[in-house]
């Protein structure tokens, strides 16, 4: 019984065990269960966070790369349209001065034609006492008088046709002379000649100063009078100036509006003057006079009208020219600040159209250019570089090699700017050596591929002074800037292939006397 009872309890207490053994493994389960489904919802979760992270990122850097591309965008047609209004207000300035330049014609014109007028007016006055002096002759010699008379009668008409010829002959240098200095030294020449005079000068007025400015004297006195300036009030041309009357004063001692200041300086004796004023739309612009006759005769009335005449035409002139050098001018002016906005599209060139011209006039100098050719030089030297107005920056500013495309831009630059001053009547020949600068004398050059004597002698010294200047100046694709003895070494080495052998001895041989340029760039 006892037994039995143990063997219960035993059983019992087993059984208990085992129970409990099943409940700690059901719990250990039910435990590691809640700890993986725990486990599995903190992965969940934090993969859930992970892709929101990820997706956060990337809508942010897709909201970057947007922003960037539109301020590409942007700053691409802000870039594209700055250009456009560049080249727009660039061509506009251009027509503008052409404008400009018309009208100045147009007026030049009309003045010439009113001076061709008053030429016309004074040789019909001319030829109606010749046609008076020839009724007079016939009339004496009907009366038998045929002797001293009609020979002064003769020696009347030659002189009034050699004062017909003055007129005539100032008409035409009016027409021809663009440089005020020039003609106005040329019409004064002509008129003391003709007049027989031993000086002559034209005094310019200037109003704000009131005072007269020799623009230009003839005589023994001419190099101490070039920089006088004498006051408006007073002496024989001053009195002329004010009232506009013109004059004749045969003994200036005797007179006393005569300022005897001028003579003390020059050392040159007055002893007759014949002075007019010149007039232009009722405004005095200065005075022309005439000093004692070379014979020591006295001025005559007739002398006066072929001077009134003279001072009538050279008046006009001289507005004209004085217009037409304002306007060339700003002109220029507004090329050089056109200019220098392209030249400093790159730092590197900044400066550099107006380096080339100085030193294609320096170079001009041996090549005995005529005045109207240096114009013509110094124009296409300011613009040669005109067409590089449409290339991209980045071509320009480019310290590597260029690729095949940006090298064929490049030389598209010569033909871009003479089209841009084809419509420019007054810089047409300007524009051929603006288009023919990058030509060589060996006919390898572009846009034409011209060879020798076919290249404009303007391009051909252009090329040699853009050249040298490139050379001595600092450049993005090359380590150093040459000194003054290796560029012109370079040329040198040119000569025949690249460059004019003519046009390079005379600029190597210019640049070398020249101490200016050499201690500047060596």
């Amino acid at each position: 019984m006892v037994k039995a009872r143990a063997v219960a309890r035993v059983r019992a207490v087993a059984r208990v065990r085992a129970v409990a053994r099943v409940r700690a493994v059901a719990r250990a389960r039910a435990v590691a269960r809640v700890r993986a489904v725990a486990r599995a919802r903190t992965v969940a979760r934090a993969r859930a966070v992970a892709r929101t992270r990820a997706v956060a990122r990337a809508r942010t850097v897709a909201k970057a790369r947007a922003v960037t591309r539109v301020k590409a965008v942007t700053k691409a047609r802000a870039v594209t349209r700055a250009r456009a209004v560049t080249r727009a207000r660039a061509v506009a300035r251009i027509k503008a001065v052409a404008r400009i330049k018309a009208v100045a014609r147009i007026k030049a014109v009309a003045r010439i034609k009113a001076v061709a007028r008053i030429m016309a007016v004074a040789r019909i006055m001319a030829m109606a006492r010749i046609m008076d002096k020839a009724v007079d002759m016939e009339r004496m010699l009907n009366a038998g008088e045929r002797t001293e008379t009609a020979v002064l009668a003769e020696l009347g008409d030659r002189e009034t046709k050699t004062r017909l010829d003055l007129l005539c002959e100032v008409g035409k240098k009016v027409g021809s002379v663009s440089q005020l200095t020039q003609l106005v030294e040329q019409v004064t020449q002509m008129t003391q000649r003709t007049l027989n005079a031993s000086a002559s000068s034209v005094l310019l007025l200037d109003d704000q100063e009131r005072e007269l400015l020799f623009e230009v004297a003839e005589g023994q006195a001419r190099r101490q009078l070039r920089q006088a300036r004498l006051s408006a009030q007073c002496g024989i041309a001053g009195w002329v100036a004010r009232h506009g009357e013109p004059l004749i004063v045969n003994d200036v001692s005797k007179d006393k509006r005569f300022d005897k200041g001028v003579d003390a300086t020059t050392g040159f004796v007055t002893k007759s003057i014949m002075c007019a004023p010149l007039v232009v739309h009722r405004k005095i612009i200065g005075v022309i006079e005439v000093l004692n006759k070379v014979d020591g005769s006295d001025f005559s009335g007739q002398d006066l009208e072929v001077l009134v005449s003279v001072a009538a035409t050279a008046a006009m002139a001289i507005e004209n020219t004085k217009l037409h050098q304002t306007v060339l001018n700003a002109y220029k002016s507004m090329i050089k600040a056109l200019v220098a906005t392209i030249d400093a599209k790159d730092p590197h060139t900044r400066g550099h159209s107006q380096r080339v011209t100085e030193y294609a006039l320096l170079g001009a100098t041996a090549l005995s250019l005529s005045r109207e050719e240096l114009e013509v030089l110094e124009y296409a030297a300011i613009l040669h570089d005109m067409g590089k107005i449409g290339i991209d920056e980045r071509i320009l500013t480019n310290p590597g090699r260029l690729t095949s495309e940006e090298w064929g831009i490049i030389r598209r630059h010569p033909l871009t700017g003479a089209n841009i001053l084809k419509d420019i009547p007054f810089l047409e020949r300007a524009r051929r050596l603006v288009l023919h600068h990058h030509e060589r004398y060996d006919g390898n050059g572009y846009p034409h591929g011209l060879k020798g004597e076919d290249i404009p002698i303007g391009a051909r010294l252009l090329a040699v002074a853009d050249a040298y200047e490139a050379m001595t100046s600092p450049r993005p694709y090359r380590e150093r800037t040459l000194t003054h003895k290796e560029a012109l070494e370079e040329l040198e080495r040119n000569i025949g292939t690249q460059f004019d052998p003519d046009v390079v001895e005379s600029f190597v041989d210019i640049m070398k006397k020249n101490s200016l340029v050499e201690a500047g760039v060596a």
